[in-house]
Formats: C-alpha cells, structure tokens, sequence
C-alpha cells in the first residue's frame, strides 16, 4: 500500500501546530501590555469553536466566498464585542493574525524533514495561501508545496478540496496520502479515494480536551506523532 504514495498532504490547524498554546501565549501578552483581564485559554476556545460554523455560512451561501483570515477577524471581533474589549485597529489586525505565527509540535518539523526524501509534501488546509507561506515561513515547515482550500473556493471536507489536491499534484487519488488528527477530515479524504493516516493529537485542545471518536482499522496508517508516521513509512 505504501509503495504507490508518492505524496503527502497534511492538515494544519491542530495536526501539525499547536494553535491553542499559541493563543493563550500570545493573548497573556497581548493582556499584560493592555492590562485586560482575560480569560485567554476560554477565549482561544471560544474563538476556534466559531471556525465550523463560520466555513458553514460560507458553504450555506449565506456568506459569499470569505477566506479564513476574514473569517478569523469575524470571529475575533465579535468575541471580543461580547466581552467589552475594544482594541485598536493594530493591535486587533496583528491579533488576529496570531494565527499565522502558530508553533509547530516537537515532532513536526524533525518527522516532516524525515518524510520529504521520499514523497512530496504539501499542505491542504482551510487557511488561506499567505497564511499558510507565513506560518511555514515561521515555524520552519519544510513544504513542496502550499495548497489552500481557497485554491478551490470550497472548505473542507467539501470533495473539491481533496480532489483538487490529487489534479493540482498529477496524482490519482490513491497515490496522495491524507495526514489528520481529525477522523471527519480523513473521511472525507477516504471517501474520495485518498489514502489516510491517523496522528493522535491528544493536548490540541489542552490537558484533558475531548478528541473525536474513531475506529480501530478505519484508516490506513495511525501514529502517536510525525516521526512515528515516518517510521511506518520507513522514512
């Protein structure tokens, strides 16, 4: 199975960084040098929790077609509209994006560098293009290629974005390799003929966070980190 592969395309957000330290780091700061008083782990919560449901306007039409930097800024302002915050136009742009500046896991860059030998590697994320060149260019993640859901005006796990990756790669479905911490986003990626692998990120969303559910068997490859997933791949 592993020997028709010939890419690798990653989700990002939670599966090869660590969005919610990141926030809660970054917001401390941002409260020390404003003197607000903030709950920064609930608020990073709080601010992911509005990613589904904002894609969702967007693929219900109620949105038109809105990149996730516009989406995040959305969010941001209205959180911090329920909280009685008012930032200035800086500083609440550079908040917002925090998420371009996110830390990647220990095991990231070291399995990513394993894994580029061999196969090709490339992002397939929801976050927009210049996020994605900025947090790579941040956090040293070594991709061959940055492939955006905004390439293809849709979200994941719409089909165009999955299929998408395979035509933009010249590759057959089978042949590119869908990596997640996120069972309903390796579905998705299944269900369009991709092969998966499984990363168990326990701490995405802190000590304790629920993780969502899956099956023994259901995807191809399952791994605790990047660096297992480049063991089994005899990287």
């Amino acid at each position: 199975m592993a020997s028709e592969i010939r890419a690798l395309s990653f989700d990002i957000f939670g599966t090869v960084v660590d969005w919610r330290s990141t926030l809660i780091r970054e917001g401390s700061a941002l409260g020390r040098r404003l003197g607000l008083d903030v709950d920064w782990a609930a608020f990073a919560d709080a601010w992911r929790a509005g990613y589904q449901p904002a894609m969702q306007e967007v693929r219900s039409g109620a949105l038109p077609w809105t990149h996730i930097d516009a989406l995040h800024r959305r969010i941001l302002d209205r959180l911090l509209a329920e909280r009685g915050i008012t930032l200035a136009e800086p500083d609440a742009a550079a908040f917002n994006r925090v998420w371009h500046r996110l830390a990647p896991w220990p095991d990231s860059v070291p399995g990513l560098q394993r894994l580029k030998p061999r196969y090709t590697l490339a992002t397939l994320s929801n976050g927009n293009l210049s996020l994605l060149v900025a947090m790579a260019r941040h956090a040293g993640l070594p991709w061959d290629a940055v492939l955006s859901a905004e390439l293809f005006r849709h979200y994941k796990p719409d089909r165009e974005v999955y299929l998408g990756a395979a035509r933009l790669l010249d590759l057959h479905p089978q042949q590119l390799l869908m990596v997640a911490a996120h069972p309903g986003d390796l579905r998705a990626a299944a269900a369009c003929g991709l092969r998966t692998a499984y990363v168990a990120r326990p701490l995405e969303h802190g000590p304790g966070g629920a993780m969502e559910a899956w099956r023994e068997g259901e995807f191809d490859f399952v791994a605790d980190s990047l660096v297992a997933l480049a063991d089994q791949l005899g990287c």
